[in-house]
């Protein structure tokens, strides 16, 4: 396959390179990464200043692009310009913490596998249950397996696989879920503070209870040490409330 590796975490971070290394065995691969962390920057593409796309190189061979922007930017880029055609394949990560849930919604990651599914593209999104994970490599080979499963069997126009993976070695994975995205809205909070200036400032936070997770969903399988599969759509029409809309009269 020919497959494009993008993050949000930018280009020198350890799950970018974890993938890259297991897929270069078999497959032809190209890295177009943010230049910094882009954590949830979501669906957001740069308008007001150019892009660049520099050349970087790593001990050991591994070579990328290092893009000025987001991780929509970057596949965007790499789809129209870098590779010059669609590739296979697009697989965005080894996000180090979960993106289960609302987290969906703001991530990054997964903002780059929607938009190579917007392309036409197949994509997985990849994340790993640890902010500091251990098992980078072992996650690594199995998004390659699923890759390899999902250029098989093909996904459906506009749908892309969120995966998240317990920081666990193989061997103590309970099993593989397909799982539904959890909307539990979990406690948020902001932190008030002052800095040196007399100024105030904020930091955001969100108090997160594991057993608030609700059954089949992609929290509560990762919880109980399943690597959670997602199927995720591109169309966000709720079509149930279409007829319902059509209903209320609102031309009169």
């Amino acid at each position: 396959m020919n497959v494009l590796i993008t993050n949000d975490d930018g280009i020198y971070a350890e799950g970018l390179w974890a993938l890259c290394k297991i897929f270069i065995k078999s497959h032809s691969v190209t890295v177009i990464a943010p230049e910094r962390e882009r954590s949830a920057v979501s669906h957001s593409i740069t308008l007001h200043k150019p892009l660049r796309a520099k050349r970087i190189c790593l001990e050991g061979g591994l070579a990328g692009y290092a893009v000025n922007g987001t991780p929509v930017d970057c596949v965007k880029l790499g789809i129209l310009e870098i590779l010059g055609c669609k590739p296979d394949m697009v697989i965005s990560g080894l996000n180090p913490g979960a993106n289960i849930g609302i987290n969906v919604c703001y991530s990054g990651t997964v903002a780059a596998a929607k938009e190579a599914a917007l392309c036409g593209v197949s994509a997985i999104a990849a994340s790993i249950y640890e902010y500091v994970p251990k098992h980078l490599e072992e996650a690594a080979v199995f998004v390659e397996k699923l890759a390899r499963t999902v250029f098989e069997k093909g996904l459906p126009s506009g749908t892309f696989l969120n995966v998240n993976l317990p920081d666990i070695s193989a061997g103590e994975i309970t099993g593989i879920k397909i799982s539904k995205q959890d909307l539990s809205v979990f406690s948020e909070y902001f932190e008030k503070r002052i800095d040196p200036r007399n100024r105030t400032y904020y930091w955001q936070g969100v108090s997160t209870n594991h057993s608030e997770f609700k059954p089949d969903t992609d929290g509560a399988a990762l919880s109980d040490n399943y690597i959670s599969i997602t199927p995720i759509k591109c169309d966000m029409t709720d079509y149930n409330m279409i007829e319902e809309l059509k209903r209320w009269n609102m031309d009169r």
